[in-house]
């Protein structure tokens, strides 16, 4: 074999060692970002996970907001005279035993909650998904009527809450206000979005 034949094999093969591992780095980076695309995203994880809620620094009558799956979770500190309001206007509510209400079966109770002291709730209308407002004052303070015991009403159509987001009767809201799965992890923290740890069990 001459000198020049063995001048082009070895150029050939060069060339085709330097195509291969062109085309394999080629498929490998179109391989990588499919392939991470099957996996989901922190945050895609981050909107379906539980969080935790930090109440230490929560006043009686005070309410705070997390976000959970993209919603708005309410947490409500609610003072005695709160509480003793909730028995008196039972015969005002549409579902005062939320029997046709979503909510875990460990707060089906007059308060809503694992705790009386601490209402948790889903802030979204259950007529058309708006968000209510805070009006936890009783009276006339916030512009609702005298008898007006606090709770929250819905800006958009007007569904009146009280205040263990429970529906009045003849609102446009069907259904009280969604209670969400949750568990108390110490007396100063709330996991919401689970509820298997709660020794109250669902």
């Amino acid at each position: 074999m001459s000198d020049l034949t063995k001048d082009c094999d070895c150029e050939r093969r060069n060339l085709l060692i330097a195509t291969s591992a062109v085309g394999g780095v080629a498929v490998v980076a179109t391989a990588v970002p499919f392939v991470a695309s099957l996996t989901p995203s922190e945050r895609a994880k981050a909107i379906g996970a539980p969080v935790v809620a930090d109440i230490s620094k929560l006043a009686p009558g005070e309410k705070m907001v997390v976000k959970w799956r993209g919603k708005p979770v309410w947490i409500l500190r609610r003072t005695p005279e709160m509480l003793a309001s909730l028995k008196a206007i039972e015969e005002k509510l549409s579902d005062p035993g939320s029997e046709k209400s979503d909510q875990p079966g460990y707060t089906k109770n007059p308060a809503r909650a694992i705790k009386d002291e601490y209402l948790v709730a889903i802030g979204i209308c259950t007529h058309l998904g708006c968000s209510p407002s805070d009006k936890l004052k009783a009276g006339n303070a916030e512009g609702m009527l005298t008898e007006w015991a606090g709770g929250f009403l819905c800006p958009c159509h007007g569904s009146m809450f009280d205040l263990a987001a429970r529906v009045f009767k003849s609102q446009p809201a069907p259904t009280n206000l969604e209670i969400p799965p949750h568990t108390y992890l110490s007396d100063t923290s709330i996991l919401i979005g689970e509820d298997s740890t709660d020794p109250k069990g669902a």
